[in-house]
């Protein structure tokens, strides 16, 4: 038994959950339930155009309806941008950003342009070619992105193969190495603050947030495995301490492709006024 261990599920409230959240909840469940320690339920609520309160109100009943329970009151991100601000002030005093005005259009003719071999992907798609690079924050205009600037966050925390996390799922155990050349290369300079809301982006949030809650175990989808090294050294930077990570296995269609929310077929709600039970789900998705 570990009564320490804290986990936690975050889902965004701009739909309806589907069988990969219910697979990803019951999952940190389970796995808190087996240690005797606790489940956290976390709402990243920062997309204020996409978040709504019904979506919200739908996540809590879906997840009790799962038969889940949690500690409240529930973390929602929309009410703690004082925290993003104070760690974003940190990365700034120490010259590792920069205000970035590029929109994806740009970026894909950036990536694009005839001198480039090949377009390149990174954790979050296209690997910003640093056109904004040369830039100071008292540069900074309103509908500015803040971005992170790689190399000198990689040289800040120096030698940073001392960095490392644990990983503790199934599909590639053991402890991580980082290692500056990717971080540089097939990673980037990655979004601190988003140009559009003005609002903390999501490595920054969750980084954050889980030193908050005193998460010791972040249990996700295999999808974001290789954000964890883009976290562990945001959490270096910060001062923040590292959990362990367990990434399991997506949900995937028939097609092979993972769901997302807009795939209404596969909503829990469609399946439970089916007539589906939550031991139902618990086999559709092979923990029963």
């Amino acid at each position: 038994m570990r009564p320490d261990f804290i986990t936690r599920f975050a889902p965004s409230p701009t739909g309806p959950l589907h069988l990969g959240h219910a697979y990803s909840a019951l999952m940190a469940w389970d796995r808190a339930q087996a240690a005797g320690g606790t489940f956290l339920l976390r709402i990243e609520d920062t997309d204020a155009a996409r978040c709504t309160p019904e979506f919200e109100v739908a996540i809590y009943d879906m997840l009790a309806w799962l038969e889940i329970s949690w500690p409240t009151p529930v973390l929602r991100q929309s009410d703690h941008a004082t925290r993003y601000r104070l760690a974003l002030k940190h990365l700034i005093d120490m010259g590792l950003c920069y205000p970035c005005q590029c929109s994806r259009g740009d970026i894909r003719a950036a990536v694009s342009a005839p001198q480039e071999s090949a377009t390149p992907q990174g954790p979050d798609g296209l690997i910003y070619p640093g056109t904004c690079r040369g830039r100071a924050m008292t540069d900074l205009r309103p509908q500015d992105a803040i971005r992170l600037n790689m190399a000198s966050a990689v040289a800040a925390v120096g030698e940073v193969r001392r960095l490392a996390f644990l990983e503790t799922g199934p599909e590639a155990p053991g402890l991580h190495l980082l290692d500056a050349d990717p971080l540089i290369s097939a990673v980037g300079d990655i979004v601190l603050v988003r140009g559009d809301t003005g609002v903390a982006a999501y490595h920054l949030a969750v980084v954050v947030d889980d030193a908050a809650q005193g998460i010791t175990e972040v249990i996700r989808g295999a999808d974001l495995f290789e954000a964890t090294f883009i976290h562990r050294l945001l959490q270096a930077l910060l001062h923040l301490p590292t959990p362990s990570y367990y990434h399991h296995a997506l949900i995937r269609d028939d097609a092979g492709k993972r769901l997302a929310k807009r795939d209404d077929a596969r909503a829990l709600a469609k399946f439970r006024s089916d007539g589906a039970t939550p031991a139902d789900i618990r086999a559709m998705v092979g923990l029963a």
